[in-house]
C-alpha cells in the first residue's frame, strides 16, 4: 500500500519526524504575513479567517509567537484589516505591511508599521500603487523593490521602491509583462531575478526578467524550463536561485512536483529532481535553513527537505492536510515555524507546527 503522496507508509515510519505541532493560532489564518522580530518573536499579521478564504474583522488582528514557550500571544491590532500583504522587516527593526486586499474587493495603497519595541502600529507611507499579491525584495541599505500584483482589478507591470531613509515610495522601471503570482529574488551583486507568474490575460509565463537597481530597469532573462505561477523561490548559498511548484494554467489540476535552479552565471534554467507532492499556491511556505538546506513546507501535506549538493527532496515528515498559503519562518536557533493556511476545501487552520531539521 502507497500514500497518494508518492512515499510508502513503511518508509515514512522508518524515518523520524522531524514535524511536531506547537501553539494554536488565536484565529484560524491563510494569506498572512510572518516575520522573524530580532527579538526572535514572529510577527504574524492579517489574513483571510474564514473557511473560503474570507475576510472579517479578525483579519486585523496580530500576534506574537515565542519559540521559548511554543506559544500564540495576541498583538496589537493593525489599522485594517488585509489580506495577501506583504511584510518585510526594517534595518532598524520595525515591519512594513504593504497592500493586500482590505474589506472591500479592491488592493490598497496604504501601508503600516509595527514597532515591537513600543509594541504600536502606525500608518506608513503610501505606495504609489495599490496592490493585492505583489512580491517585496531587499535591495539593501534600507531599500525594497516592490513588483507587479494585481491593482484595480488588472495585473500591473509597474514596480515602486521603498526607501527607509526617505521615508517613502518611489516609482521605478516597469517590469517587460504584467505579473501576478511571480517571484522575485535577490541574486548576488544585487540584481533581482522576476520569474513566471500570470499576466493580464491569465496567460501563466516561463519568462522571467532582471532587474538591476543602478538603473532601475528591467531587462529580459531566460526562459524558465516550463510557465509557472502560484510557486516559490529562494536563493541559495551558491548565488542559483531554486524555483518549486507552481501551477499551469488547469491551476489546482495543473499543480507541479518539478523544481528547477536558475545558474546567474550561465544565464540558465536546469531542471532537478521532483519533489514528492504537486505543489502550489506556497510562495512564503519555502524557506532556506543556515545549513543551505531548503525546507518546502507548503502547498501539500508533507513536508519535504531539499539537499542542495545531491540536488535530491526527501520527506521529512507530515502537516496531517495540504495547506495552501502557509508561512514558513526560520527561527533563531534553526526550526522553522509553519502557521495556517486552508485545505482542499479552503477551510482555513489556526495551527502551527515547528520542524527540526
Amino acid at each position: 500500500m502507497r500514500l497518494a503522496l508518492g512515499f510508502s507508509i513503511l518508509a515514512l515510519m522508518a524515518t523520524p519526524t522531524a514535524v511536531t505541532p506547537t501553539g494554536s493560532m488565536s484565529s484560524p489564518r491563510a494569506a498572512h504575513s510572518a516575520t522573524l522580530l530580532r527579538s526572535g518573536e514572529v510577527f504574524i499579521a492579517g489574513g483571510c479567517t474564514v473557511d473560503s478564504c474570507e475576510l472579517d474583522r479578525h483579519g486585523a488582528e496580530t500576534e506574537l509567537f515565542d519559540p521559548q514557550t511554543g506559544r500564540f500571544r495576541p498583538g496589537p491590532a493593525l489599522l485594517r484589516e488585509r489580506v495577501g500583504q506583504v511584510a518585510v522587516r526594517l534595518p532598524d527593526g520595525r515591519v512594513l505591511i504593504a497592500g493586500g486586499w482590505t474589506g472591500g474587493s479592491r488592493p490598497t495603497a496604504t501601508t503600516e508599521l509595527y514597532d515591537p519595541v513600543r509594541g504600536s502600529v502606525v500608518a506608513g507611507p503610501p505606495m504609489t500603487t495599490p496592490r493585492g499579491g505583489s512580491t517585496a525584495t531587499p535591495l539593501g541599505r534600507g531599500r525594497f523593490l516592490f513588483a507587479g500584483g494585481t491593482s484595480g482589478g488588472q495585473v500591473v507591470a509597474s514596480a515602486e521602491i521603498f526607501d527607509l531613509v526617505r521615508r517613502r515610495f518611489l516609482r521605478t522601471g516597469r517590469m517587460l509583462t504584467p505579473r501576478s503570482a511571480h517571484s522575485a529574488t535577490r541574486l548576488p551583486g544585487g540584481r533581482v531575478l522576476v520569474a513566471g507568474g500570470s499576466d493580464d490575460n491569465d496567460v501563466v509565463l516561463s519568462s522571467t526578467e532582471l532587474y538591476n537597481p543602478r538603473t532601475g530597469r528591467f531587462s529580459r532573462g531566460p526562459r524558465m524550463t516550463i510557465p509557472r505561477y502560484k510557486h516559490a523561490a529562494v536563493a541559495l548559498r551558491d548565488g542559483s536561485v531554486l524555483l518549486v511548484g507552481g501551477s499551469n494554467a488547469r491551476d489546482f489540476y495543473g499543480r507541479y512536483s518539478s523544481a528547477e535552479r536558475y545558474d546567474p552565471r550561465s544565464r540558465r534554467f536546469r531542471r532537478v529532481a521532483t519533489m514528492a507532492e504537486r505543489r502550489y499556491k506556497l510562495p512564503d511556505a519555502v524557506v532556506r535553513l543556515p545549513s543551505g538546506r531548503v525546507v518546502v513546507a507548503g502547498g501539500g501535506s508533507s513536508v519535504e527537505l531539499y539537499d542542495p549538493g545531491p540536488r535530491r527532496f526527501r520527506t521529512i515528515g507530515v502537516l496531517g492536510r495540504s495547506l495552501a498559503f502557509s508561512t514558513a519562518t526560520v527561527l533563531a536557533d534553526g526550526r522553522v515555524l509553519v502557521a495556517g493556511g486552508y485545505d482542499d476545501r479552503i477551510d482555513v487552520s489556526r495551527l502551527g507546527w515547528l520542524i527540526t531539521p
